[in-house]
Formats: structure tokens, C-alpha cells, sequence
């Protein structure tokens, strides 16, 4: 469960869903390396002000991939691309060092695939819920909208 985290000069709650595929696609993830990603993960929440909500795994027969879901917790000085490229690249070092085998299945040294996806995640309601709350502030509800921004798909 996400906390607020209360850091000197601002408290934060900051969740992200991230989907990283393995490289090439290929379908590594077994019991073994699905407990040295949980351990490696675990390391980085102790160093790193990252907390890991969830982790799983999920593997597409029909499409012969594998791909690793992360529900994350972090603070505002870590960008969301800085949090999956400091996790991607320390689990793919540790998981070549800690589980030699998956090496032979990907060639060329990579664990993960370059790309990535990423989605913020609200705690506390919807894009709509948060638009109402903040038309509600104010002490006489006199609210103006300066600007509404219409989400476009492509």
C-alpha cells in the first residue's frame, strides 16, 4: 500500500506503473530468476527511495513473450525514466551475475529491451475526480477555469 512519503520541503505520493519487456522479446523469466528479480528489486527500495508495491511477471504464449510489471513508489527528484533505467539496469547486471543461464538464451549482453512503458497512477481518483476537487477549492467557490486541456489519442 502507498504512504505519503514527508520529506523536508514537500510530502508526495507519486506512483507508476511500469512494463518492461525482456530483450528480443524472448521468454526468461523462470522460478529462478523471477526470486532474483523480487531480491535484486528489494535491494534497490533498501538504497534507493524507490518502493516496489508489486512485481509480476507476465508471459504471453500466444505471442512467445515476457514482460515484467512493476507497481512503483518514489519522490519527486527521480524522474520516471531515471526510475525504470536505474531498475532495468541494475536487475539485468544482477540477474546475468546471479542466473548465468539466462545469459545464453539473449546474446548481444542485454537483459531488457530499450523501450519501456510507464503511467502514472492515482491514489486518490481519476483525472475527472481531481479536476472536480481542485474547481471546489477556494473559500467562496467563485472557480474560473483558465485552461482545460482535452486528452488526444494520436
Amino acid at each position: 500500500m502507498s504512504t505519503y512519503i514527508h520529506k523536508s520541503h514537500n510530502v508526495s505520493v507519486l506512483l507508476y506503473h511500469a512494463v518492461c519487456p525482456a530483450k528480443y522479446r524472448r521468454v526468461v523469466f523462470d522460478s529462478r530468476v523471477d526470486e532474483v528479480l523480487k531480491e535484486v528489486c528489494l535491494e534497490i527500495a533498501a538504497r534507493y527511495e524507490i518502493e516496489f508495491l508489486e512485481i509480476g511477471t507476465d508471459r504471453d504464449h500466444v505471442h512467445i513473450l515476457d514482460h515484467v510489471h512493476f507497481l512503483m513508489q518514489s519522490v519527486p527528484v527521480l524522474s520516471p525514466s531515471r526510475i525504470v533505467q536505474m531498475v532495468k539496469s541494475i536487475t539485468a547486471r544482477e540477474i546475468f551475475r546471479r542466473a548465468p543461464s539466462v545469459k545464453k538464451q539473449l546474446w548481444g549482453g542485454s537483459f531488457w529491451s530499450s523501450g519501456f512503458f510507464i503511467n502514472t497512477v492515482g491514489r486518490h481518483g481519476s483525472e475527472e475526480a481531481i479536476r472536480l476537487y481542485v474547481q471546489e477549492q477556494g473559500t467562496d467557490r467563485d472557480y474560473k477555469t483558465l485552461h482545460v486541456q482535452q486528452m488526444e489519442l494520436f
